[in-house]
């Protein structure tokens, strides 16, 4: 029996960039500032052990806000809601640390992979370097009986490329026309991640995107520092890792849609819940208000009423007689329904009594049982196909009988006419 090919360790880098609006978000997950977390394989008992490479001592915002301000990187033409912040981790299979000795082997993986990300992006554009080590990686735990915990890393930077300004054609001295006037630290992800032009190896020219071009370099960098055992991540996918891919859909995938069964179901109860106090918290109201309601008298056991308290009790008590009346109508309705309910639930109790042997039959030898109602069927059709058919003769030939051209048709000669004298005759013989 063929041996199952052991899963290959990749290198995978994502980029996405965020707008304002979006990278509180972010912010929160990485930094871990949430008090309650979507991923359940969070531990926060497990926070202590994530490192910070470089810390946000503030918030990304107003990081950047600074950086503005003292004209480190420039907004100049970028749109209110411009994408001026971007995200990469750094990621490779769960088990690729795990085989090279877990926590401290990834405390040296990423901070070379920190290294890298300094490089790529400028370490002063860098607001928040983390490597996390709280995540469980449950598919994998589960698979080797022990807690397994996936590394990665995230990079939260401000994309920055250099740009030329020149002075325009109104500049008074025609010499500067044209020139460079300064050069400033622009922000734009689109131009920091712009195509690039590439030659292949026969010299022909084809266009790359950069996001794949920064994969190679990730690549390389990673294995010229020392580290091994690991492959470039796969072109074009967009897969975090392979591993924890296949563990998160393939041995969680019953339990995630089971969890999301009962996230629905209780998502369902809650809301009935809140339409039913809803509907109550206004009844409740109306009864305390009408325990309120008069002024007992001092003597005997009458009750004084308003005028307004008066209508509204003769209100109430119109509705709550329509009331008595919809409530009955509606106990026949549950009691109609509930009497339907029983019936059918016995008559499918025993239809599943009945094939109770039918379903068994099925479920021990499946292809006997169909071959055998596919056998019962043909030899049905076949009956009534052979019936139809001698139903059709016998029509036709009663209709052949009746409409034959070599019938022969015998009549009945006439009766004989009475004979009569010829008194003529007799007249002239005498």
């Amino acid at each position: 029996m063929a041996q199952k090919q052991q899963k290959v360790d990749r290198t995978v880098v994502r980029n996405q960039p965020y707008k304002r609006g979006g990278i509180g978000i972010r912010e929160r997950h990485n930094e871990r500032k949430n008090e309650h977390y979507a991923n359940p394989d969070i531990e926060p008992e497990r926070f202590h052990l994530n490192i910070h490479f470089k810390k946000c001592e503030t918030s990304y915002e107003k990081v950047l806000d600074g950086m503005l301000e003292r004209g480190e990187v420039s907004a100049r033409g970028l749109k209110p809601d411009a994408k001026m912040f971007a995200e990469m981790v750094f990621d490779v299979n769960t088990a690729y640390f795990d085989n090279h000795g877990g926590y401290d082997y990834a405390k040296q993986f990423f901070e070379e992979v920190y290294h890298f990300a300094e490089k790529e992006v400028g370490s002063p554009y860098i607001l928040s370097a983390v490597m996390h080590a709280d995540e469980k990686n449950v598919g994998l735990s589960d698979k080797l009986r022990r807690d397994v915990y996936h590394y990665h890393m995230h990079v939260i930077y401000i994309p920055v490329v250099e740009k030329e300004v020149k002075w325009s054609k109104r500049c008074r001295d025609p010499s500067l026309r044209g020139t460079v006037k300064e050069v400033i630290h622009q922000i734009s992800h689109s131009k920091k991640w712009a195509f690039q032009t590439v030659q292949n190896e026969y010299g022909e020219t084809k266009r790359i995107a950069s996001y794949s071009l920064l994969q190679t370099r990730f690549f390389n960098h990673m294995k010229d520092a020392g580290f091994k055992d690991f492959e470039r991540g796969i072109e074009g996918s967009t897969a975090e890792n392979l591993s924890v891919t296949e563990y998160k859909v393939q041995q969680e995938q019953q339990r995630l849609k089971s969890t999301r069964m009962q996230t629905i179901e209780s998502e369902m109860f809650l809301d009935d819940l809140k339409d039913r106090i809803r509907t109550i918290q206004p009844v409740y109201e109306e009864i305390q208000n009408v325990d309120s309601v008069g002024k007992k008298k001092r003597f005997g056991n009458k009750v004084e009423l308003t005028v307004e308290e008066f209508d509204k009790l003769t209100a109430l008590a119109k509705f709550g007689i329509k009331a008595q009346a919809t409530i009955e109508n509606l106990n026949d309705r549950l009691q109609e329904m509930t009497n339907k309910y029983n019936a059918l639930k016995i008559a499918f109790d025993k239809l599943k009594e009945e094939t109770k042997h039918f379903v068994e039959a099925v479920k021990e030898a499946p292809e006997r049982v169909f071959n055998f109602l596919a056998d019962v069927i043909n030899k049905a059709k076949e009956a009534r196909e052979q019936q139809k058919f001698e139903s059709e003769r016998q029509k036709m030939e009663t209709n052949a009988r009746q409409e034959s051209p070599w019938q022969v048709k015998i009549e009945k000669p006439p009766p004989p006419k009475p004979k009569t004298r010829n008194r003529s005759y007799d007249r002239g013989s005498r």
